[in-house]
Protein backbone atom coordinates (compact mmCIF):
# COMPACT_ATOMS: atom_id res chain seq x y z
CA UNK A 1 0.00 0.00 0.00
CA UNK A 2 2.48 2.17 0.77
CA UNK A 3 4.18 1.14 -2.31
CA UNK A 4 1.12 2.41 -4.52
CA UNK A 5 0.73 5.33 -2.53
CA UNK A 6 4.59 6.95 -3.07
CA UNK A 7 3.40 5.77 -7.10
CA UNK A 8 0.76 7.49 -6.94
CA UNK A 9 2.38 10.87 -5.32
CA UNK A 10 5.00 10.39 -8.19
CA UNK A 11 2.44 9.92 -11.19
CA UNK A 12 0.27 13.58 -9.44
CA UNK A 13 3.94 15.23 -9.42
CA UNK A 14 4.43 14.22 -13.15
CA UNK A 15 0.91 15.63 -14.30
CA UNK A 16 1.98 18.89 -12.53
CA UNK A 17 5.61 19.02 -14.24
CA UNK A 18 4.81 17.83 -17.20
CA UNK A 19 2.80 21.05 -18.61
CA UNK A 20 2.07 22.46 -22.02
CA UNK A 21 4.19 25.48 -22.08
CA UNK A 22 3.56 26.28 -26.07
CA UNK A 23 1.03 28.99 -25.53
CA UNK A 24 3.61 30.82 -23.01
CA UNK A 25 5.95 30.40 -25.44
CA UNK A 26 3.63 32.33 -28.00
CA UNK A 27 2.71 34.90 -25.81
CA UNK A 28 6.46 35.60 -24.85
CA UNK A 29 7.79 35.91 -28.28
CA UNK A 30 5.48 39.15 -28.41
CA UNK A 31 8.15 41.25 -26.62
CA UNK A 32 8.99 43.79 -29.16
CA UNK A 33 12.78 43.26 -28.45
CA UNK A 34 12.41 39.83 -28.85
CA UNK A 35 10.95 40.06 -32.56
CA UNK A 36 13.97 42.73 -33.29
CA UNK A 37 16.31 39.71 -32.41
CA UNK A 38 14.02 36.69 -33.22
CA UNK A 39 16.66 33.72 -35.17
CA UNK A 40 18.46 37.07 -36.66
CA UNK A 41 21.41 34.71 -38.29
CA UNK A 42 18.67 32.49 -40.51
CA UNK A 43 19.61 35.92 -42.57
CA UNK A 44 23.22 35.33 -42.34
CA UNK A 45 23.79 32.61 -45.13
CA UNK A 46 27.05 32.53 -46.93
CA UNK A 47 27.94 31.90 -50.11
CA UNK A 48 30.04 29.01 -52.25
CA UNK A 49 33.21 30.73 -50.89
CA UNK A 50 32.01 31.04 -47.28
CA UNK A 51 32.00 34.42 -47.02
CA UNK A 52 28.98 36.65 -45.79
CA UNK A 53 30.13 40.01 -47.40
CA UNK A 54 27.41 39.74 -49.91
CA UNK A 55 24.36 39.46 -47.13
CA UNK A 56 26.21 42.04 -45.35
CA UNK A 57 26.28 44.19 -48.49
CA UNK A 58 22.38 43.21 -49.32
CA UNK A 59 21.38 44.39 -45.78
CA UNK A 60 23.66 47.90 -45.62
CA UNK A 61 21.88 49.09 -49.22
CA UNK A 62 18.31 47.74 -48.06
CA UNK A 63 18.80 50.44 -44.91
CA UNK A 64 20.22 53.24 -46.93
CA UNK A 65 17.72 52.83 -49.41
CA UNK A 66 14.57 53.41 -46.86
CA UNK A 67 14.02 56.40 -46.09
CA UNK A 68 14.34 56.86 -49.88
CA UNK A 69 10.77 55.08 -50.15
CA UNK A 70 8.77 57.97 -49.44
CA UNK A 71 6.40 59.47 -51.31
CA UNK A 72 7.16 61.44 -54.35
CA UNK A 73 4.17 62.86 -56.14
CA UNK A 74 4.61 66.47 -57.59
CA UNK A 75 2.59 68.04 -55.05
CA UNK A 76 3.03 71.51 -53.54
CA UNK A 77 5.51 72.26 -50.76
CA UNK A 78 6.89 75.02 -49.03
CA UNK A 79 10.35 75.37 -50.38
CA UNK A 80 10.96 78.49 -47.80
CA UNK A 81 10.53 77.47 -44.39
CA UNK A 82 11.17 79.05 -40.85
CA UNK A 83 12.01 76.61 -38.57
CA UNK A 84 12.72 77.07 -34.27
CA UNK A 85 14.01 74.34 -32.89
CA UNK A 86 13.52 74.06 -28.99
CA UNK A 87 16.52 72.09 -27.28
CA UNK A 88 15.51 70.60 -23.47
CA UNK A 89 18.58 71.56 -21.71
CA UNK A 90 17.21 70.00 -18.31
CA UNK A 91 18.93 67.38 -15.87
CA UNK A 92 16.59 64.74 -17.47
CA UNK A 93 19.38 65.48 -20.73
CA UNK A 94 22.00 64.03 -18.64
CA UNK A 95 20.70 60.40 -18.70
CA UNK A 96 23.00 57.69 -20.73
CA UNK A 97 19.97 55.55 -22.14
CA UNK A 98 21.15 56.77 -25.19
CA UNK A 99 24.94 56.93 -25.19
CA UNK A 100 26.91 58.66 -24.70
CA UNK A 101 24.01 60.87 -23.22
CA UNK A 102 21.01 61.90 -24.16
CA UNK A 103 22.32 65.69 -24.21
CA UNK A 104 25.60 64.72 -26.36
CA UNK A 105 24.37 62.79 -28.69
CA UNK A 106 21.36 65.26 -29.14
CA UNK A 107 24.30 67.61 -29.79
CA UNK A 108 25.82 65.58 -32.20
CA UNK A 109 22.83 64.88 -34.31
CA UNK A 110 21.93 68.42 -34.31
CA UNK A 111 25.00 69.46 -35.99
CA UNK A 112 24.50 66.84 -38.96
CA UNK A 113 20.89 67.21 -39.03
CA UNK A 114 21.45 71.21 -39.46
CA UNK A 115 23.99 70.96 -42.31
CA UNK A 116 21.28 68.37 -44.09
CA UNK A 117 18.34 70.52 -43.78
CA UNK A 118 20.20 73.66 -45.48
CA UNK A 119 21.36 71.36 -48.12
CA UNK A 120 18.01 69.96 -48.97
CA UNK A 121 16.14 73.62 -48.00
CA UNK A 122 19.27 76.61 -49.48
CA UNK A 123 16.33 79.41 -48.75
CA UNK A 124 15.19 78.18 -45.25
CA UNK A 125 16.13 79.63 -42.03
CA UNK A 126 16.54 78.19 -38.38
CA UNK A 127 16.80 79.53 -35.05
CA UNK A 128 17.62 77.54 -31.78
CA UNK A 129 16.26 77.84 -28.50
CA UNK A 130 16.86 75.86 -25.07
CA UNK A 131 14.81 75.54 -21.63
CA UNK A 132 15.95 74.75 -18.24
CA UNK A 133 15.73 75.81 -14.82
CA UNK A 134 12.04 77.02 -15.68
CA UNK A 135 13.16 79.51 -18.00
CA UNK A 136 13.72 79.76 -21.80
CA UNK A 137 16.77 80.83 -23.88
CA UNK A 138 17.52 82.08 -27.39
CA UNK A 139 20.78 80.46 -28.83
CA UNK A 140 20.62 81.59 -31.84
CA UNK A 141 18.29 84.02 -33.91
CA UNK A 142 16.61 83.20 -37.39
CA UNK A 143 19.23 83.02 -39.80
CA UNK A 144 20.24 80.74 -43.18
CA UNK A 145 23.82 80.60 -41.88
CA UNK A 146 24.48 76.84 -40.66
CA UNK A 147 28.03 78.06 -39.37
CA UNK A 148 26.69 80.32 -37.11
CA UNK A 149 24.12 77.79 -35.59
CA UNK A 150 26.92 74.76 -35.38
CA UNK A 151 28.94 77.38 -33.42
CA UNK A 152 26.63 78.10 -30.90
CA UNK A 153 25.52 74.04 -30.26
CA UNK A 154 29.72 73.94 -29.29
CA UNK A 155 29.42 76.63 -26.65
CA UNK A 156 30.13 74.89 -23.29
CA UNK A 157 27.53 77.40 -21.88
CA UNK A 158 24.73 76.27 -23.62
CA UNK A 159 26.02 72.58 -23.19
CA UNK A 160 25.10 72.60 -19.21
CA UNK A 161 22.01 71.88 -18.03
CA UNK A 162 20.13 72.54 -14.59
CA UNK A 163 16.33 72.10 -13.16
CA UNK A 164 13.33 71.79 -15.11
CA UNK A 165 12.24 73.18 -18.82
CA UNK A 166 9.49 75.15 -19.37
CA UNK A 167 7.80 74.30 -22.44
CA UNK A 168 5.36 77.26 -22.54
CA UNK A 169 8.42 79.67 -22.28
CA UNK A 170 10.06 78.12 -24.92
CA UNK A 171 6.90 78.02 -27.41
CA UNK A 172 6.20 81.42 -26.83
CA UNK A 173 9.73 82.72 -26.93
CA UNK A 174 9.78 81.16 -30.89
CA UNK A 175 6.29 82.21 -31.61
CA UNK A 176 7.09 85.65 -30.84
CA UNK A 177 9.93 85.52 -33.59
CA UNK A 178 7.79 83.30 -35.78
CA UNK A 179 4.30 85.65 -35.95
CA UNK A 180 6.79 88.11 -37.61
CA UNK A 181 8.33 85.94 -40.87
CA UNK A 182 6.52 86.82 -43.84
CA UNK A 183 3.33 84.68 -44.67
CA UNK A 184 5.06 83.08 -47.83
CA UNK A 185 6.95 80.72 -45.82
CA UNK A 186 6.03 77.94 -43.25
CA UNK A 187 6.69 78.79 -39.21
CA UNK A 188 7.85 75.82 -37.90
CA UNK A 189 8.71 74.15 -34.38
CA UNK A 190 10.79 71.25 -33.29
CA UNK A 191 10.36 69.94 -30.07
CA UNK A 192 13.47 67.89 -28.63
CA UNK A 193 11.94 67.13 -25.02
CA UNK A 194 14.10 64.61 -22.79
CA UNK A 195 12.02 65.42 -19.75
CA UNK A 196 9.00 64.45 -18.19
CA UNK A 197 7.73 67.19 -16.70
CA UNK A 198 7.20 71.22 -17.43
CA UNK A 199 7.23 74.10 -14.96
CA UNK A 200 5.01 76.36 -17.03
CA UNK A 201 3.78 80.02 -15.85
CA UNK A 202 0.40 79.80 -17.20
CA UNK A 203 -2.15 77.06 -18.79
CA UNK A 204 -0.04 75.73 -21.48
CA UNK A 205 -3.21 75.21 -23.61
CA UNK A 206 -3.34 78.62 -24.21
CA UNK A 207 -0.34 78.80 -25.41
CA UNK A 208 -1.01 75.60 -28.10
CA UNK A 209 -4.40 77.36 -29.05
CA UNK A 210 -2.48 80.45 -29.76
CA UNK A 211 -0.26 78.68 -32.28
CA UNK A 212 -2.97 76.82 -34.08
CA UNK A 213 -4.48 80.62 -34.78
CA UNK A 214 -1.15 81.51 -36.27
CA UNK A 215 -0.19 78.56 -38.48
CA UNK A 216 2.38 77.09 -36.38
CA UNK A 217 3.36 73.67 -37.11
CA UNK A 218 4.99 72.01 -33.68
CA UNK A 219 6.49 68.48 -34.12
CA UNK A 220 8.00 66.73 -30.93
CA UNK A 221 10.62 63.59 -30.66
CA UNK A 222 10.54 62.83 -26.74
CA UNK A 223 13.58 61.32 -26.12
CA UNK A 224 11.71 59.56 -22.75
CA UNK A 225 7.96 58.37 -22.84
CA UNK A 226 4.85 59.63 -24.35
CA UNK A 227 3.77 62.52 -22.52
CA UNK A 228 0.30 63.69 -22.89
CA UNK A 229 0.75 67.37 -23.47
CA UNK A 230 3.47 66.95 -26.22
CA UNK A 231 1.17 64.75 -27.87
CA UNK A 232 -1.67 66.95 -28.07
CA UNK A 233 0.75 69.94 -28.88
CA UNK A 234 1.51 68.17 -32.36
CA UNK A 235 -2.04 67.06 -32.80
CA UNK A 236 -3.14 70.33 -32.36
CA UNK A 237 -0.73 71.88 -34.69
CA UNK A 238 -1.06 69.25 -37.01
CA UNK A 239 2.89 68.13 -36.52
CA UNK A 240 4.25 64.72 -36.10
CA UNK A 241 5.34 62.87 -32.62
CA UNK A 242 7.69 59.79 -31.80
CA UNK A 243 9.26 58.40 -29.25
CA UNK A 244 13.20 58.11 -29.87
CA UNK A 245 13.32 53.40 -29.03
CA UNK A 246 17.57 53.63 -29.60
CA UNK A 247 19.89 55.93 -31.29
CA UNK A 248 18.74 55.12 -34.48
CA UNK A 249 15.66 55.35 -34.40
CA UNK A 250 15.93 59.39 -33.01
CA UNK A 251 18.35 59.92 -36.13
CA UNK A 252 15.40 58.69 -38.07
CA UNK A 253 12.82 60.91 -36.59
CA UNK A 254 15.02 63.98 -36.56
CA UNK A 255 15.81 63.87 -40.21
CA UNK A 256 12.65 63.35 -41.47
CA UNK A 257 11.71 66.59 -40.81
CA UNK A 258 14.35 67.86 -43.21
CA UNK A 259 11.78 67.63 -46.40
CA UNK A 260 9.14 70.26 -46.75
CA UNK A 261 5.46 69.42 -45.64
CA UNK A 262 2.80 69.96 -48.20
CA UNK A 263 1.28 73.42 -48.15
CA UNK A 264 -2.44 73.06 -46.63
CA UNK A 265 -5.37 74.36 -48.51
CA UNK A 266 -5.52 77.48 -46.52
CA UNK A 267 -2.22 78.91 -47.77
CA UNK A 268 -2.78 77.68 -51.10
CA UNK A 269 -3.79 81.15 -52.30
CA UNK A 270 -0.97 82.05 -55.36
CA UNK A 271 0.79 85.32 -54.75
CA UNK A 272 4.11 87.09 -56.18
CA UNK A 273 7.18 86.99 -54.01
CA UNK A 274 9.39 90.15 -54.44
CA UNK A 275 12.94 88.87 -54.25
CA UNK A 276 16.96 89.99 -54.54
CA UNK A 277 19.49 88.65 -55.86
CA UNK A 278 22.61 90.26 -53.83
CA UNK A 279 26.18 91.28 -54.84
CA UNK A 280 28.97 89.82 -52.98
CA UNK A 281 30.86 93.07 -51.21
CA UNK A 282 34.44 93.71 -52.09
CA UNK A 283 35.30 96.46 -49.40
CA UNK A 284 39.31 96.28 -48.28
CA UNK A 285 38.38 97.75 -44.57
CA UNK A 286 35.47 97.03 -42.23
CA UNK A 287 32.44 98.31 -42.84
CA UNK A 288 28.69 98.25 -40.65
CA UNK A 289 26.48 95.46 -41.53
CA UNK A 290 22.93 96.32 -41.26
CA UNK A 291 21.64 93.08 -39.59
CA UNK A 292 24.34 93.23 -36.16
CA UNK A 293 25.34 96.46 -36.15
CA UNK A 294 28.80 95.39 -35.91
CA UNK A 295 32.13 96.08 -38.14
CA UNK A 296 32.36 93.18 -40.28
CA UNK A 297 34.82 92.20 -43.95
CA UNK A 298 32.89 90.49 -46.85
CA UNK A 299 28.62 90.30 -46.69
CA UNK A 300 26.31 90.84 -49.16
CA UNK A 301 24.53 94.17 -50.82
CA UNK A 302 21.09 94.44 -51.19
CA UNK A 303 20.08 95.66 -54.56
CA UNK A 304 17.23 97.78 -53.61
CA UNK A 305 18.74 100.16 -50.88
CA UNK A 306 22.26 98.95 -50.42
CA UNK A 307 22.71 98.04 -47.21
CA UNK A 308 24.94 95.45 -46.14
CA UNK A 309 24.01 92.13 -44.65
CA UNK A 310 26.43 89.43 -43.58
CA UNK A 311 24.50 86.04 -44.87
CA UNK A 312 21.80 84.96 -47.17
CA UNK A 313 19.17 84.17 -47.45
CA UNK A 314 17.25 86.63 -44.73
CA UNK A 315 15.59 89.27 -45.30
CA UNK A 316 16.47 92.92 -45.43
CA UNK A 317 16.80 94.86 -42.25
CA UNK A 318 16.18 98.56 -43.95
CA UNK A 319 13.49 97.46 -46.90
CA UNK A 320 12.49 94.03 -45.70
CA UNK A 321 13.21 92.01 -49.38
CA UNK A 322 14.18 88.59 -49.31
CA UNK A 323 17.75 88.19 -50.58
CA UNK A 324 18.72 84.74 -51.98
CA UNK A 325 21.00 83.44 -54.92
CA UNK A 326 19.53 82.20 -58.05
CA UNK A 327 21.65 78.78 -57.37
CA UNK A 328 20.06 78.01 -53.92
CA UNK A 329 16.82 78.95 -55.33
CA UNK A 330 16.98 76.74 -58.37
CA UNK A 331 18.25 73.82 -55.93
CA UNK A 332 14.76 74.13 -53.83
CA UNK A 333 12.53 73.14 -56.58
CA UNK A 334 13.88 69.59 -56.40
CA UNK A 335 10.91 69.29 -53.23
CA UNK A 336 8.54 69.91 -55.68
CA UNK A 337 9.55 67.63 -58.42
CA UNK A 338 11.33 65.01 -57.15
CA UNK A 339 12.56 62.12 -58.51
CA UNK A 340 10.37 59.13 -58.63
CA UNK A 341 11.66 56.03 -56.49
CA UNK A 342 13.58 53.14 -58.52
CA UNK A 343 12.18 49.76 -58.78
CA UNK A 344 14.36 47.01 -57.51
CA UNK A 345 15.50 44.44 -60.34
CA UNK A 346 15.11 40.65 -59.33
CA UNK A 347 17.65 38.39 -60.09
CA UNK A 348 15.66 36.56 -62.18
CA UNK A 349 15.96 39.69 -64.59
CA UNK A 350 19.10 40.66 -63.15
CA UNK A 351 21.04 39.37 -66.10
CA UNK A 352 19.83 41.77 -68.62
CA UNK A 353 21.91 44.49 -67.24
CA UNK A 354 25.67 44.14 -66.74
CA UNK A 355 26.76 47.29 -65.44
CA UNK A 356 25.54 50.66 -64.02
CA UNK A 357 24.46 53.53 -66.46
CA UNK A 358 26.18 56.47 -64.12
CA UNK A 359 29.37 54.80 -62.90
CA UNK A 360 29.90 52.22 -64.92
CA UNK A 361 30.28 49.58 -62.41
CA UNK A 362 29.62 46.01 -63.20
CA UNK A 363 26.66 44.25 -61.29
CA UNK A 364 27.24 40.72 -59.92
CA UNK A 365 26.24 37.87 -62.20
CA UNK A 366 23.12 35.98 -61.22
CA UNK A 367 25.14 32.76 -62.54
CA UNK A 368 27.51 33.29 -60.30
CA UNK A 369 25.59 33.38 -57.01
CA UNK A 370 23.73 30.41 -55.58
CA UNK A 371 20.00 30.06 -55.62
CA UNK A 372 20.32 29.68 -51.58
CA UNK A 373 21.67 33.20 -51.93
CA UNK A 374 19.66 34.76 -54.33
CA UNK A 375 16.92 34.44 -51.80
CA UNK A 376 18.02 36.06 -48.73
CA UNK A 377 19.32 38.92 -50.82
CA UNK A 378 18.97 41.52 -53.50
CA UNK A 379 20.52 42.17 -57.16
CA UNK A 380 22.08 45.13 -56.26
CA UNK A 381 19.99 46.81 -59.29
CA UNK A 382 17.74 49.81 -59.40
CA UNK A 383 15.85 50.73 -62.80
CA UNK A 384 14.15 54.19 -63.68
CA UNK A 385 10.82 53.75 -64.29
CA UNK A 386 10.78 56.55 -67.07
CA UNK A 387 13.49 55.84 -69.03
CA UNK A 388 14.14 52.26 -67.89
CA UNK A 389 17.94 52.42 -67.51
CA UNK A 390 19.64 50.39 -64.21
CA UNK A 391 21.76 51.78 -61.38
CA UNK A 392 23.70 50.60 -58.47
CA UNK A 393 22.45 51.01 -54.80
CA UNK A 394 25.16 54.06 -54.22
CA UNK A 395 23.95 56.28 -57.35
CA UNK A 396 20.55 55.67 -56.49
CA UNK A 397 21.58 57.22 -53.82
CA UNK A 398 22.85 59.85 -55.11
CA UNK A 399 20.82 60.51 -58.12
CA UNK A 400 17.52 60.89 -55.02
CA UNK A 401 19.88 62.85 -52.72
CA UNK A 402 22.03 65.24 -54.29
CA UNK A 403 21.70 65.43 -58.20
CA UNK A 404 17.62 65.36 -58.34
CA UNK A 405 17.98 63.96 -62.03
CA UNK A 406 18.31 60.93 -63.20
CA UNK A 407 21.02 60.50 -65.56
CA UNK A 408 18.75 58.75 -67.93
CA UNK A 409 16.72 60.74 -68.74
CA UNK A 410 18.66 63.44 -69.34
CA UNK A 411 20.34 61.46 -72.13
CA UNK A 412 17.56 61.21 -73.98
CA UNK A 413 16.96 64.09 -76.56
CA UNK A 414 13.24 63.91 -75.81
CA UNK A 415 14.03 63.83 -71.82
CA UNK A 416 16.52 66.66 -71.75
CA UNK A 417 14.00 69.12 -73.81
CA UNK A 418 11.22 68.13 -71.95
CA UNK A 419 13.12 69.08 -69.23
CA UNK A 420 14.44 72.27 -69.81
CA UNK A 421 10.60 73.43 -70.70
CA UNK A 422 9.76 72.37 -67.01
CA UNK A 423 6.53 74.61 -65.79
CA UNK A 424 8.43 74.63 -62.24
CA UNK A 425 10.48 77.73 -63.41
CA UNK A 426 7.54 79.66 -63.74
CA UNK A 427 6.05 78.98 -60.47
CA UNK A 428 8.08 81.40 -58.70
CA UNK A 429 9.17 84.81 -59.62
CA UNK A 430 11.84 87.26 -58.47
CA UNK A 431 12.12 90.47 -59.23
CA UNK A 432 15.82 92.17 -58.59
CA UNK A 433 14.68 95.59 -57.77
Amino acid sequence: MATNGRRQMVEDDEDIIDVDDSSLMNNQANYAWEEEYKRSWDVLQEDEHGSLAGVVNSLQQAAKRKRLLRDTDPIQRGIIRHLFIIIDLSKAMQEKDLRPSRLSLTFTYLEAFIAEFFDQNPISQIGLVGTKDGLAEKLTELSGNPTEHIRALKLKKFQETGGEPSLQNALEMARSSLVHVPAHGSREILVIMGSLTTTDPGNIHDTISQLTQDNIRASVIALAAEVQVLKVLSTQTKGTFGVAMNEGHYRDLLFEVIPPTAVTTTKSASNLVQMGFPSRSNDSAATLCACHGKLTLGGYICPRCNAKLCDIPTECDICTLTLVSSPLLARSYHHLFPVENFIEVSWKDAAATTACFSCQKSFLSPHKISLQLQATTDAGRYQCKLCDKTFCAECDLFIHDVLHNCPGCLSQPRRRTASALNPSVGLSRTLNH
